[in-house]
Formats: C-alpha cells, sequence, structure tokens
C-alpha cells in the first residue's frame, strides 16, 4: 500500500503560494464549468492528493477529518468518468445517513449538472415506491444509506452488475452503527472489477478487513493535522445564524474600529456580495478573488495598503502571498474549507511581532469545524457575544472622542476659538461638545442588502446525537461540507417574504427527490 502522507510539507506548501487549482487537473469543461460556478479554486489536500488517483481509477483509502472537502475529492473525478448516454447505475455512494445521503447527493448534482449526470438519493424513512419509480428514470449515480441500498437490491428493483466506482463515506461511523455486514452485503453484488474509494477518519479493524478483502492495492491518502503556532494573535469564536453575520461584522467593524482589516469568505460570489454589502452600508470596501485580474487585484491592494479603503475582502486564494504589514483584525464571515485555511487566514495579522485579533463566525452545525480548528492550532478560541447595536454606537462615540483628543493635542485651533467662543456664549460646554460628537460620529445604518446565503459545514455530532434514536437508517445532521441550494436573503430590517420562504421550502423538496 503506497501511502501519501499530507504532513507539514503540504501544509507549508498550501501556506505558501504553491497551491494547486482545479485547472490543474485537466478536468473537462463541462466539470470546469460546474466547479467555477460552485466558486471553488483552489483544491484542499485530500483534495489535491485523491483526484488524481481518482482520475487514474486507483482504489483509495482517505484518512480524512469532517470539512476536508473529501466529497469533492471524489466526486469530481467519479462525475468525470461518467458517460451519461448510458442507462446503467454507474457508481454508487454509501453513507452512514439519510441527512449525509442527500448531502452528498446534493454536490454530486451541481458538480454533474453541466454533464447531465443523473442523481439519485436512497434512503430509509422516504416513500419506497416513489424510490423504485425514480430508479426506474435511469439514474447514473445513486447515493444511499446501507439499509435501504440493501432493500432494493433483495427486491431486484435496483441492479448494480455495471458499477464502475464504489465510495464508502465516513466508514468508521457506518462501522459504530452497525452497517459492517450490510455493506460487505452490498459490495458484494458489485462487479469484481471496479474502483473503491473509502474514506474514513479512523481505521478500526473491521474497515481494514473491508479494505482488504474488497480494494486492489489501495493508495492511502492521510491528511495529517500539524501544531501550528499563532500565540500572538487573539482568536475568538462568535455562535451565530448565518442570517445575523452581516449585522454582526458591521457592529465589530464599528465597536473595534481596525486600522487595517481583512474580511475572509469562502466563495468569489460571496466576495463580490459581501463587498458591495459593505459599500452599501457607508464602509469604503474593494474584493479581491482569482476572478478578477491582475490588474485590478493590485488597484485594491494598493488602496488597502495606503488605508484609502477600509476592509480588504479576499478569497482564500486570492489572499495566499499577501504580504501587508499591518493588519490588526482578521473576520472570517464564513468558515473556512480546511483548517490549514484558517492558519492561513489569520497569519494575515500579528506579523513582525504585533499582536492581532481573528473572529471567526460559527454557526450552530459547524462546530465540528470549529473542533477541527483548535485541534490543529492547539489552541481554544473563547467566545465573544454578538454585539449589541447600543454598543456599535458606544464604539463610534469613542473613536469621535479619540480624534477630538488627537485634535486638542495637536494644537492648532486658533483659527477656530472665535467661534467657538460664540458658541459657548448661548450654550454651555458640555452641549457644544456633545453636538461635535454626535455631528463627527458614524451613525448605526440599517439599509438593507442581499446576501446568499452559504450553507453550512454539518455538525457531526448533531448527527451522532440524531443516528443513535434511529440506528439502522440514521436520523442525523450530516457531516459534510455540502453546499445546498442557495437562497437570497434579506440582511437588516426587511426579511423574506412567506411566498420566498415557501419556494424555497419547495426546491428544498424538488432537490431531495430526484435529480434529474
Amino acid at each position: 500500500m503506497i501511502i501519501h502522507e499530507i504532513t507539514e510539507t503540504a501544509i507549508r506548501r498550501s501556506l505558501n503560494k504553491l497551491t494547486i487549482t482545479f485547472q490543474d487537473f485537466q478536468l473537462s469543461e463541462s466539470l470546469m464549468k460546474a466547479i467555477n460556478r460552485m466558486g471553488f479554486e483552489e483544491a484542499t489536500p485530500i483534495q489535491a492528493e485523491t483526484i488524481p488517483l481518482g482520475l487514474q481509477n486507483k482504489d483509495v483509502i482517505g484518512q480524512a477529518q469532517t470539512g476536508t472537502g473529501k466529497t469533492a475529492a471524489f466526486g469530481i473525478p467519479l462525475v468525470e468518468k461518467i458517460d451519461p448516454a448510458s442507462p446503467n447505475i454507474q457508481a454508487i455512494i454509501i453513507a452512514p445517513t439519510r441527512e449525509l445521503a442527500i448531502q452528498v447527493s446534493e454536490e454530486l448534482y451541481k458538480i454533474g449538472q453541466d454533464k447531465r449526470a443523473r442523481v439519485l438519493p436512497i434512503y430509509g424513512g422516504q416513500d419506497i415506491g416513489r424510490q423504485i419509480r425514480s430508479l426506474k428514470k435511469n439514474p447514473h449515480i445513486i447515493v444511499g444509506t446501507p439499509g435501504r441500498l440493501l432493500d432494493h437490491i433483495n427486491r431486484r428493483t435496483m441492479r448494480l452488475q455495471n458499477v464502475e466506482t464504489v465510495v464508502l463515506d465516513e466508514a468508521d461511523e457506518m462501522l459504530n452503527m452497525g452497517f459492517i455486514e450490510d455493506i460487505e452485503a452490498i459490495l458484494s453484488n458489485v462487479p469484481s472489477e471496479h474502483q473503491t474509494l473509502l474514506f474514513s477518519a479512523t481505521m478500526p479493524a473491521p474497515i481494514k478487513r473491508i479494505a482488504e478483502r474488497f480494494m486492489t492495492n489501495p493508495e492511502h491518502v492521510k491528511v495529517k493535522a500539524k501544531e501550528m503556532t499563532v500565540s500572538n494573535i487573539q482568536q475568538f469564536y462568535l455562535d451565530i445564524h448565518e442570517r445575523k453575520k452581516f449585522d454582526t461584522l458591521t457592529r465589530l467593524l464599528d465597536i473595534q474600529s481596525p486600522e487595517l482589516s481583512i474580511v475572509f469568505g469562502r466563495t468569489k460570489r460571496r466576495v463580490d456580495e459581501l463587498t458591495e454589502a459593505l459599500n452599501l452600508r457607508g464602509y469604503t470596501a474593494e474584493g479581491i478573488h482569482g476572478d478578477l485580474t491582475q490588474a485590478k487585484r493590485m488597484v485594491a491592494l494598493r488602496k488597502f495598503k495606503e488605508g484609502s479603503i477600509d476592509v480588504l475582502v479576499a478569497t482564500d486564494v486570492a489572499a495566499r502571498g499577501l504580504d501587508i504589514s499591518g493588519v490588526t483584525h482578521v473576520y472570517n464571515f464564513d468558515v473556512p474549507q480546511d483548517p490549514e485555511s484558517y492558519v492561513h487566514r489569520i497569519g494575515r495579522t500579528g506579523r513582525a511581532g504585533r499582536t492581532g485579533m481573528a473572529m471567526t463566525f460559527i454557526t450552530p452545525r459547524e462546530k465540528d469545524m470549529l473542533r477541527a480548528i483548535e485541534q490543529t492550532t492547539k489552541r481554544k478560541m473563547d467566545r465573544m457575544k454578538e454585539p449589541t447595536l447600543d454598543e456599535a454606537i458606544e464604539g463610534q462615540q469613542q473613536v469621535t472622542v479619540d480624534r477630538l483628543r488627537t485634535i486638542i493635542s495637536e494644537n492648532n485651533l486658533n483659527f477656530y476659538m472665535t467661534a467657538a467662543a460664540e458658541l459657548l456664549e448661548d450654550h454651555d460646554s458640555v452641549t457644544v461638545v456633545a453636538a461635535a460628537i454626535k455631528m463627527m460620529t458614524k451613525e448605526p445604518d440599517a439599509t438593507p442588502v442581499r446576501l446568499t446565503d452559504e450553507a453550512p459545514m454539518i455538525s457531526k455530532r448533531h448527527r451522532n446525537n440524531r443516528s443513535s434514536s434511529k440506528r439502522r437508517e440514521g436520523g442525523g445532521g450530516g457531516g459534510y461540507r455540502g453546499k445546498g441550494k442557495s437562497t437570497r436573503s434579506s440582511y437588516g430590517d426587511k426579511k423574506r417574504s412567506s411566498n420566498d420562504r415557501n419556494r424555497s421550502s419547495n426546491d428544498r423538496r424538488q432537490k431531495k427527490s430526484y435529480n434529474n
């Protein structure tokens, strides 16, 4: 077995500018179109190692935690090899829970959309007659839970004689839930000549036996976390819902008044929308990402270094190799796709012996990523409470007071003394100073802005808690970094109409049934 261990060297390569992009894999035009639309730019370590092996039809054992991008790691080569003209099932993905099966199928649908790859999720709790009707529509890829997959095999409503690729996702979780015998029965119905990709955070003996029995000379890709020191950076997280993120960001900017700050978004779309929203709220912001020309990036960076803009909004790729001194604050508006990217992000601050602050927004279902980051950095983040509107106003008032003190200390006020004396004849000094503070203070701006929701990185603990009550067919929430269907949301005082909410609900239901 060949072991590809992604250790300090790979992490150093990622933290420097020697990164692997999806263009490096020489994928088909249809796949690249989908990848670009999804906002992917740079391959994570597990993707960089697994995708080439998958494209070469090699068996792979991938050891990686949730949130490392493993779905795209197996999904991209899997979809690339699909023959859309064939009516046969060509690939099956076995997942421990219905939530994970749905999430994986949604991501595969988006990856294969331009190639017209048909993806069908199969799981317990859904009407089996409906699933049988969907199976008659000739899906290319099946994503399912072990019990329901085996049920269809036994009913002869699903035939696997043409399957070329099998993926076991979160194999250790399926072992914990008692699915090993079902998995072995499913694999026994697949042709002996097929590719197998097995992903598991750990490799207990039963998983190793499956690998020995059903895999041929597998290559082992292991993502190994390396301790990374960021001792001079204060690290905080905010437990926050997606729809509160933007108002929270602006309040933090008002309270903290950073000299230079970078806001990180997960996708190019997010960067564009955040930049526009910040400017609408009265901040001066510029965004940089992979779609911008080098000239436009340089203009934005020059403005940032000169201090003529308040905020630089960036994707991970665009921020690689930036050498900007004086960055005091980093805001992770979206959780990064892997812990190593987090270390790179916050490394933009706290340079040259200076201290820095990093704030990361964690939605309720992203706690697994918080733990993964803390394990990588070997440091616990402190929880920061959501700032209130009053605190934001007080923060801006303090900025004004500090500016007034600076002006007073410069002692260059002779030209204004006469006007000040005239004011004091009609008003007391406290009233005059209060009026000056009010005039100079930036008032809170509640202008509604629109951002596209980004689906969370699903909490693995939440999935396990729910699956314990429904052991065989899972009932838990995820463990997969799915992107789901995005919806346009209004941030600020306005809320979506009931029609918008109903339409989003219908979209989700349609997506969970059958993807054509």
